[in-house]
């Protein structure tokens, strides 16, 4: 079945993580993306360990269901070979430093006469405005200047990177929905447009309850650790083997919590503990009660006693648990790919599901080059103009 973007084409001159998370959206649900590599190494993310037969596992897994070419463009024939790739193009890529494009003849403003139906997309570190627009920018030093590290950690603890690339995925993310906009529009207004965000804006976006702290009270919002700065209880909590979370702020989720679960009904008349906002302000009071309770039985018990009263809760796994648990399995998102070099491996699911057009994982990421000599030929076959897609 084809997927819901079949038919359209991404030139993705992307690198790391931000772009290519984007253009594997995009290849996921049925869209040819080209991966346009300069010679000799390639994305930069091929020299990422672990490392299976020589070729990069994280690579491997943002890269799937795209074609590979390489182009040298700081070349008249690599440059040549780009523009004639664009003729059949929709939409095009970049996470570049703002300027790279430019100075290599390909930027926006240099292509859109050409190519007026092209959907041009940049993401970079700052925005390719104001005064740090000219910075590099990798997803440590936007969690930093985000506000994101100064917010995760222990309360008394130093800033805290997220383990996750979050600025670098949330950009990846923004930049598909931006993508998938301007598409639409261009159904209405027959012209493609440019599309831009960054790993800074992307980062700051995510911090909605920290915007509202601040936009409130013109103060910084405090680093609470596991606490939550809107619920209560909320958190994350130790049991006698383990850790669990517990989301039982709502009245008739603390209401039975407190009761039938805990047998700890004094907490009820609490005055300090009334009400979900008076529970968020004694949080720091409230928690290590809950917790000596909770410490006394197994992660199982106390499960099994909220679910059956509905309070949500869950345990806390690691990815080797994560990845062979029932419900990762029952939703696909773990899928074997047969590499060209690797062999057998696995990657990611497709995480957005739609009933009618599906995405998939059709094939695995390439290695450096793989369709160039596939892509390039298919340029000189004599082939039916596409309206949707290059000159005019």
């Amino acid at each position: 079945m084809a997927g819901a973007l079949a038919g359209l084409r991404v030139i993705d001159l992307s690198g790391h993580l931000s772009g290519p998370f984007c253009a594997m959206q995009l290849a996921d649900m049925g869209a040819d993306v080209i991966k346009i590599e300069k010679p000799g190494t390639g994305d930069e993310a091929r020299r990422m360990p672990p490392f299976v037969n020589g070729e990069s596992a994280p690579f491997m897994v943002w890269n799937r269901n795209k074609r590979s070419v390489v182009l040298d463009l700081k070349t008249d024939d690599g440059r040549a070979d780009l523009l004639a790739l664009l003729k059949t193009a929709d939409i095009l890529l970049e996470n570049n430093r703002p300027g790279t494009m430019d100075r290599l003849g390909l930027g926006y403003e240099q292509l859109k006469a050409r190519f007026p139906r092209l959907i041009y997309c940049a993401i970079s570190g700052f925005g390719q405005t104001g005064p740090e627009s000219k910075r590099g920018g990798f997803d440590l030093m936007t969690q930093a200047m985000s506000g994101l590290m100064a917010v995760c950690g222990p309360a008394d603890g130093p800033p805290h990177r997220l383990p996750i690339a979050i600025s670098d995925v949330g950009a990846g993310l923004y930049a598909t929905i931006g993508i998938l906009s301007a598409l639409e529009a261009r159904h209405r207004t027959g012209r493609g447009q440019y599309v831009e965000t960054s790993l800074f804006e992307a980062a700051m976006s995510l911090g909605v309850y920290e915007a509202a702290h601040y936009f409130t009270t013109n103060e910084a919002p405090p680093r609470i650790g596991q606490a939550h700065r809107g619920s209560s209880p909320y958190q994350v909590f130790k049991t006698a083997d383990g850790w669990m979370t517990i989301g039982a702020s709502q009245t008739k989720f603390w209401t039975a919590f407190c009761g039938p679960i805990l047998g700890m009904p004094e907490l009820l008349e609490d005055p300090r503990f009334k009400t979900n906002a008076d529970r968020v302000k004694h949080n720091d009071v409230l928690v290590p009660l809950l917790q000596a309770k909770l410490e006394t039985r197994p992660t199982a018990h106390w499960l099994s006693q909220l679910q059956d009263a509905g309070i949500p809760a869950a345990p806390v796994l690691s990815h080797d648990q994560v990845f062979t648990h029932p419900q990762t399995v029952a939703r696909d998102m773990v899928v074997p790919v047969e590499h060209a070099k690797a062999g057998k491996s696995r990657t990611l699911g497709v995480a957005v599901k739609l009933s009618d057009t599906p995405g998939a994982v059709r094939r695995a990421a390439p290695t450096l080059g793989q369709h160039t000599d596939e892509v390039l030929g298919e340029l000189r076959r004599p082939k039916p103009k596409r309206a949707a897609a290059g000159e005019d």
